[in-house]
């Protein structure tokens, strides 16, 4: 499973049906810590987590930026039937996103 690019559009416009859980990790093309952030996700998505992983170029998600009120970037949001439940700012470790995101 890779880390899926998505529009804006694009999330507004999917239906959310019962309990999936999905993460969006918010960056900026030019953002070095946004590079280190996908790459440890690119390894977290090699192990069975049991949430989709997408990611969204903030430049172009004003409305879910300023409904979400995220503050910077990288921010990976974990989210529960299309709702937001987790905001994290800090990347710590691979172990630490796989935990996050794993099967509970």
């Amino acid at each position: 499973m890779a880390i899926q690019e998505i529009g804006e559009d694009e999330w507004l416009r999917m239906v959310r049906i019962g309990q999936g859980r999905d993460a969006i990790l918010f960056y900026t093309p030019f953002c070095g810590t946004c590079k280190v952030a996908e790459r440890m996700l690119e390894v977290v998505t090699a192990l069975p987590i049991g949430a989709t992983l997408y990611r969204m170029n903030i430049n172009f998600a004003p409305r879910l930026r300023d409904s979400w009120q995220i503050r910077s970037v990288p921010c990976l949001v974990l989210l529960q039937g299309g709702k937001p439940q987790r905001f994290e700012y800090a990347m710590r470790s691979v172990d630490y996103l796989y935990g996050l995101l794993k099967e509970e």
